[in-house]
């Protein structure tokens, strides 16, 4: 795990305080359901695993005040669904006015059938739909199986308000089409950006790629590095590989995207997601997520547009 701004490893730190151990356990562990999680409340994996490294770094910081006999987990999850909310804020995402009927909330959910664990991946679908509340309530009770109680405390709501909005949100994902979301087509502009980047990364022409990205652009590759690109080693790191590698343009659920290829007993297979910010004609940002092995996984679908 990274901070915003410089290279951070949790394994060179709290060696012999018990706490941090159980913190190292507990999202190793944790870590894949959380970004499932994360991804489906934001709607991206990529957004989804950086919402996982803001909510981790931000408990790293908190940890000296947790309390032990608490259970890790829940406080991990809420720190990690407050996140989401606060990424869904910052894009204009709000609840709606509906406290009557958390209020009026019946003493059993009403019978609107839940899709339940099994029919996790359908829902997850189309939970986007959904107000914030609705979203998560719905994700943590129908996909991730956790219980009234849990999710209350979680969301920070009642018992009573977790009903309502499940009873909410089922009624209009049963309502709803089975429709996938529009796709998000990238301007010409930078989609042509995207196959220069991906044309230049397989013929490692390294001087070449540093044209297209921005001087002060930065670089993040989770879990190993984060600062500016002219102070990675990164695209080093990529020439000493010894496996067969290359990447491609993709279609990561509806969005053009950037992936990593790794040449598996003649066939090239999806690995890894790469992330690329775009302002200007100019790469201001690269993500990287080699270290990540549960982000692309996580995705609906992965069409690649050219993988020979």
């Amino acid at each position: 795990m990274d901070s915003p701004d410089n290279t951070y490893d949790l394994d060179d730190v709290g060696t012999f305080e018990p706490r941090y151990v159980a913190f190292l356990e507990t999202i190793s562990q944790l870590r894949p359901t959380l970004h499932r999680y994360c991804a489906r409340m934001t709607g991206s994996v990529s957004d989804g695993e950086d919402v996982v490294q803001e909510a981790l770094f931000h408990a790293y910081r908190k940890l000296d005040t947790f309390d032990d006999d608490r259970p890790l987990k829940p406080w991990l999850f809420r720190i990690a669904h407050n996140r989401c909310i606060d990424f869904l804020r910052r894009r204009g995402v709000r609840e709606g006015a509906e406290t009557e009927a958390e209020a009026d909330a019946p003493d059993s959910i009403a019978p609107v059938d839940p899709t339940g664990p099994a029919l996790g991946r359908a829902v997850e679908h189309l939970v986007l739909a959904l107000p914030p509340k609705e979203r998560a309530c719905v994700l943590l009770k129908d996909v991730l199986d956790y219980s009234l109680e849990e999710i209350a405390e979680l969301v920070d709501s009642t018992v009573g308000g977790v009903k309502a909005a499940l009873n909410r949100g089922r009624s209009k994902l049963a309502a709803s089409s089975e429709q996938s979301p529009p796709p998000r087509a990238a301007s010409a502009e930078v989609a042509q950006l995207l196959h220069l980047y991906v044309e230049r990364f397989n013929r490692r022409d390294w001087n070449g790629l540093r044209d297209l990205i921005a001087a002060d652009a930065r670089m993040r590759v989770a879990d190993r590095f984060a600062g500016r690109v002219a102070d990675a080693p990164y695209f080093k790191n990529y020439d000493r590989l010894t496996v067969p590698w290359r990447l491609a343009i993709a279609d990561v659920d509806g969005t053009p995207a950037v992936i990593s290829l790794r040449d598996d007993a003649g066939t090239w297979t999806p690995q890894s997601l790469v992330s690329l910010d775009v302002i200007d004609n100019q790469i201001v940002r690269i993500v990287d997520y080699r270290h990540c092995p549960w982000v692309l996984p996580a995705a609906f679908s992965v069409l690649v547009a050219d993988a020979s």
